[in-house]
């Protein structure tokens, strides 16, 4: 999470104090601790099946096509492809017109769960999330694991409280209560990563900020090695908060594997070049840069397009619970992506199938593929041309379940001419 720099009162804490009142943010009921959503329609079963029709994007650097995408009474894809390939049994539910989108749901690879709904999240067409930071009991009990996600939620993959040194980031902010662990020398590090390994998190993360004023303490570089050294041999990834030149250094070279962030220090160019050569990957986060007010969305810009023209894999993240952001996939990230020299496809890949790869993240692969589990969405019109029908999915359909979040859709469509599903239930 980037560091509250506009008050005293971080923007998660104003999050929690809205939760408790119960006041409505931006038209969302933001949940309690714990991602437990507002009331709203709940999934459903397949039944027989479902037919979805639409441009059909199977993910990757595949060219979208005017196609159709069986899901089997298991949700698991029977068959897809070009409308007069993919003939639909007669009676099966069929959603979508030839204006519809058909494409794997995204991942947002860093989130907060104890500030932001996880049914939300799912709502919006998010099927996998990360969560980077929450109170070692509560992070075990949302993690899916091995195990498919509850009805109505992504999957979880989760990292626990965030390593720091003792007073460091975030233990004298939002994350006062249970969301830090304190790793002060190498063996309380190497003590500290076993323990949350053997608890079962899917990666690690070390918070290396030094703060608005520079002082805030930061776990020196040999306790930073213990830790990636402790993780890596338990065979867990390592990811670090670092926003500046000096905390990305320190990651680089203690062998860290991912970045949280986008940092906001603009990077000379060797250190973008080392870290295209160690093959860190970096979550994007850049719009809730951009809403904090700071002034730190512009140089994070720049970076991410300097990292994205070095070969460095960039993925999709929105640090949700943080400023500006909201559950559900963020066409302003995906946007943000595009300007940074991915272009909206090469957005909707790192929010896919490069997110999908990440550690924490099983079960999904990003892509639609025949024979696989379905976790798809179906959106009202093509997001290569306006991303904000990511506002608005027509459905939702994951681990064997359709979610609706606009109301089911009574008509039917079939390549022969059926009826079309009323406008207002595709977010015109």
């Amino acid at each position: 999470m980037p560091v509250p720099e506009v008050t005293p009162l971080s923007v998660r804490w104003w999050s929690a104090a809205v939760r408790a009142v119960g006041v409505l943010v931006g038209g969302v009921r933001r949940a309690r601790p714990g991602g437990v959503a507002r009331p709203g329609r709940a999934s459903e079963d397949l039944g027989r099946g479902l037919a979805l029709r639409g441009t059909v994007w199977p993910g990757g650097e595949a060219a979208p096509y005017d196609g159709v995408v069986l899901v089997d009474a298991d949700g698991r894809i029977a068959r897809l492809g070009p409308v007069q390939a993919v003939p639909v049994p007669a009676g099966l539910r069929t959603l979508g017109r030839p204006s519809c989108w058909v494409g794997p749901g995204v991942i947002d690879a860093h989130v907060h769960l104890a500030f932001g709904a996880a049914e939300e999240a799912l709502r919006g067409g998010v099927v996998g999330v990360r969560d980077l930071g929450a109170p070692r009991r509560d992070a075990l009990r949302w993690r899916s694991g091995h195990r498919p996600p509850p009805s109505g939620r992504p999957y979880i993959g989760v990292a626990g409280p965030i390593l720091t040194a003792p007073g460091g980031y975030p233990s004298r902010s939002w994350g006062a209560a249970g969301f830090a662990s304190f790793v002060a020398t190498p063996g309380v590090a190497r003590m500290v990563v076993r323990s949350l390994a053997g608890d079962g998190v899917d990666l690690v993360k070390i918070a290396l900020e030094p703060g608005k004023d520079g002082f805030w303490p930061m776990p020196p570089p040999v306790v930073v090695r213990a830790v990636v050294d402790a993780a890596h041999g338990a065979g867990l990834k390592v990811i670090a908060h670092a926003l500046t030149v000096e905390a990305v250094v320190r990651a680089v070279e203690a062998g860290v594997d991912e970045l949280a962030h986008t940092p906001t220090e603009l990077l000379p160019e060797p250190l973008v070049d080392r870290l295209a050569a160690a093959g860190v990957t970096v979550v994007s986060t850049l719009q809730t840069f951009f809403c904090a007010g700071t002034g730190a969305g512009r140089p994070a810009a720049v970076n991410a397009a300097a990292l994205h023209r070095a070969g460095v894999p960039i993925v999709y993240g929105t640090d949700l619970g943080n400023a500006g952001t909201r559950p559900g996939v963020d066409p302003r990230e995906l946007d943000r992506l595009a300007d940074a020299g991915l272009g909206r496809l090469g957005a909707l890949v790192a929010a896919t199938e490069r997110a999908a790869r990440l550690p924490g993240i099983r079960g999904r692969t990003g892509r639609l593929v025949a024979g696989k589990p379905a976790a798809l969405v179906l959106l009202a019109g093509d997001p290569l041309v306006e991303p904000g029908v990511w506002h608005r999915p027509l459905a939702v359909v994951c681990d064997g379940r359709i979610i609706e979040p606009l109301g089911r859709t009574p008509a039917t469509l079939n390549q022969t001419g059926g009826r079309q599903p009323p406008d207002d239930l595709l977010g015109r």
